[in-house]
């Protein structure tokens, strides 16, 4: 079956309108317990998921981010509204970071900020990083809108009835090599941090 150009780029892009951060004042301010927690992060991050059965966060996955240190242990067995947004910020990082390199970037937010009364605290943090949302996902759409063009140009010479699936398969493989390369930015970017706090005294 042959897929309409447009249809196809606009089912992509209409995707990125669908990713929405969870909003600060969307959290309840009140502490929850373990099934209010995940209740809540699957209401929210509901359009997130790839398929309708998948689970955002379930109880045992929350359960070893508190017994790995990821996440501060709740207190009387309920979490605050810093737990969650760290949830958050470890839910949007553990597909592409291992669990070592989510304690080099959370760590220190969590020693500096978590509970943290006196001045700049995780929820403006978390307001500051997701401020950046919407440039993001605009900058993304024309990006992937330029290699969807791109990757109609390729494999014009293929037989008619490979052609599409060849130049999905381009579309895939730039979309691919793009994440790729982040992701190793950002790996090197963290061993240059832990290398330099390694050299640092005292660290």
């Amino acid at each position: 079956m042959t897929i309409d150009d447009k249809d196809l780029l606009n089912s992509i892009l209409a995707s990125l309108g669908r990713v929405n951060h969870i909003k600060p004042d969307s959290i309840p301010d009140i502490d929850l317990y373990m099934d209010q927690v995940t209740t809540f992060m699957e209401s929210n991050l509901a359009p997130s998921k790839r398929y309708p059965d998948d689970k955002v966060l379930t109880k045992t996955m929350i359960n070893n981010y508190t017994k790995d240190g990821l996440l501060p242990p709740p207190h009387k067995k309920k979490y605050s509204k810093e737990h969650m947004l760290l949830l958050i910020f470890i839910y949007y990082f553990k597909n592409i970071l291992c669990i070592n390199d989510l304690h080099h970037i959370l760590d220190p937010l969590v020693e500096k900020y978590f509970s943290n009364e006196d001045a700049m605290n995780l929820t403006d943090i978390y307001n500051e990083v997701f401020s950046l949302e919407k440039d993001e996902v605009q900058n993304l759409a024309k990006d992937i809108t330029k290699k969807f063009n791109r990757s109609k140009e390729t494999f014009l010479d293929a037989p008619e009835e490979d052609r599409e699936s060849l130049q999905i398969f381009s579309l895939i493989c730039m979309l691919s090599f793009d994440t790729f390369l982040k992701k190793m930015i950002i790996e090197k970017m963290i061993d240059l941090d832990r290398k330099k706090d390694s050299d640092t005294p005292n660290k």
